[in-house]
């Protein structure tokens, strides 16, 4: 999956967010390199869904930097982006499961023949084949977000960001979304995720963020942090305490 114009490692430096004059996203700073898959973990109201935000450029910091890796300048230029994020109610555009797929592509410049041939394989990664001329919008729940992974996946990203994405499914639904997410991971694509979910965390992550009120407390593999966090807050949270 990667290549020589890689746009890994993702260094973010001090960076902060305010929003209506309050500090939402303290000056955190950390860095994601090739491979794994990367948990943001905390409550509700942690700064996590504004943290992916900032990396994918959705936001820009108001203060410090998020940078890319040299080859992402290249793609700046007219190649691929190279990254690609999945949201926690997944957008669906009025038209068919396929079309969703193709507009993706047509919008991120993929010529005809190779556009054909990606948004085949995408359909059969994730077992919608038998769903391609159907209405996008009334798949199930389960349904929309794995063609919202596919759509991604399709522009062959090298991070992909998905925002609690199994946040609104029913178990039997996450577990082939989570299923699905290790298999990208052991494609070579680089996964970054935010979740409360304390299972999923530990099914899923190699590493944990752990935010409280927009500040990043603790960066450690996740074998290490569910072992012992260092945090006071961090215990907390894995105790199932409310924090605050």
């Amino acid at each position: 999956m990667l290549s020589v114009s890689s746009i890994l490692p993702l260094t973010v430096e001090a960076a902060a967010f305010f929003g209506d004059g309050k500090l939402l996203v303290a000056p955190n700073s950390f860095v994601i390199p090739a491979g794994g898959l990367t948990v943001l973990l905390g409550p509700n109201g942690a700064g996590k869904s504004l943290t992916l935000r900032l990396c994918h450029g959705l936001l820009t910091p108001s203060r410090g930097t998020v940078r890319w890796a040299a080859g992402a300048e290249a793609r700046a230029k007219g190649q691929r982006k190279g990254h690609a994020m999945v949201f926690q109610k997944p957008i669906m555009l009025r038209r068919s499961v396929e079309a969703n797929i193709t507009h993706a592509l047509a919008a991120a410049g993929s010529n005809g023949a190779e556009r054909k041939t990606r948004v085949t394989q995408a359909l059969q990664r994730f077992g919608l084949g038998e769903r391609a001329g159907q209405p996008a919008r009334l798949l199930s729940g389960g349904e929309q977000q794995r063609l919202a992974i596919a759509r991604a996946w399709a522009l062959r990203p090298e991070l992909l960001f998905l925002d609690e994405p199994t946040s609104q499914l029913d178990p039997a639904a996450t577990r082939q979304i989570e299923e699905l997410l290790s298999g990208l991971v052991a494609e070579g694509i680089t996964v970054m995720m935010s979740t409360h979910d304390l299972g999923q965390a530990r099914r899923l992550a190699d590493r944990v963020l752990f935010l409280h009120r927009g500040r990043l407390v603790e960066d450690a593999l996740a074998k290490d942090f569910f072992a012992g966090p260092h945090s006071a807050e961090a215990r907390a949270f894995l105790a199932g305490e409310l924090l605050w």
